[in-house]
């Protein structure tokens, strides 16, 4: 099942008007703004072309970014849902409202430096999505308030990649919602163009993702497999992530390898 408003996969969309584990309305208005926004939609359109169309990677655009920012969302939900404790916001003055900003803000311009080139992205993405929020957060925040969001924003943005340690829990959140998005949809450019790259054929092995409460962690990452070429994205990608987030004692990851038909079932813990 793909993420659009229309899935019903549980841990996969974030809902404005379902009930949360976290104040909501500040982050809905926000989301309102940013998701009609004219310049931001052309920014998640136009940072494809770079990623796709000239290193012929997967998709860094629009829907990318439309599935990181849900399941960023979700996975925050169900860490406040088990009490966890954020450090961002809090840190700075803010109020518990503003964490879930910072993890959709910087879920959404985490990858907008792909306008400049793929390579070394998430550095251009620094003064590019620093003029974005200037343009943004005046709309929501006093201007002491609008700083102070902006750079715990930028931090997780400079955070999403595992050159750069995240120092807060909501930078965490955002480092790993980007390694969730890891489907087959993921790869369909690419593979289409006809590339049999490792990424491209690992992620063609990933059916499903879901997010729900575990047994005994706070998250259980659940991640249906159609063959194992699809522990490249887990053991690589996703656990790569989850080192250091500041959130590994929070997040289990299990994959289930079934076949085609799901006659041959096997659950192993990663």
């Amino acid at each position: 099942m793909s993420d659009t408003e229309d899935g019903q996969s549980a841990g996969r969309i974030y809902r404005p008007g379902e009930p949360h584990a976290f104040p909501d309305d500040r982050l809905n208005d926000v989301l309102d703004f940013v998701e009609n926004d004219p310049e931001i939609t052309t920014y998640l359109e136009a940072q494809n072309v770079n990623a796709v169309d000239r290193k012929g990677y997967n998709d860094h655009g629009s829907k990318h970014i439309s599935i990181v920012r849900h399941r960023a969302l979700c996975l925050y939900d169900l860490l406040k849902q088990a009490g966890i404790e954020f450090n961002g916001a809090s840190q700075q003055g803010l109020e518990e409202a503003d964490e879930p900003v910072i993890i959709a803000l910087a879920a959404t311009l985490h990858d907008i430096g792909h306008v400049v080139h793929r390579d070394s992205h998430s550095y251009y993405s620094i003064p590019l999505a620093a003029d974005e929020l200037d343009r943004i957060l005046p709309e929501f925040y006093t201007k002491p308030d609008a700083v102070r969001v902006k750079g715990e924003v930028l931090h997780a943005i400079l955070c999403h990649h595992t050159e750069e340690q995240p120092l807060t829990r909501e930078a965490g959140v955002v480092r790993i919602a980007d390694a969730l998005d890891m489907e087959r949809g993921r790869s369909r450019i690419p593979y289409k163009k006809g590339g049999r790259g490792i990424d491209t054929l690992s992620s063609q092995a990933i059916r499903n993702v879901s997010l729900q409460t575990g047994d005994d962690y706070p998250v259980l990452v659940e991640i249906e497999m159609t063959s194992a070429a699809g522990v490249y994205q887990v053991d690589n990608l996703l656990k790569a992530k989850l080192r250091d987030s500041m959130l590994e004692e929070q997040v289990r990851i299990v994959a289930v390898q079934a076949d085609e038909t799901d006659e041959l079932v096997e659950r192993i813990e990663l």
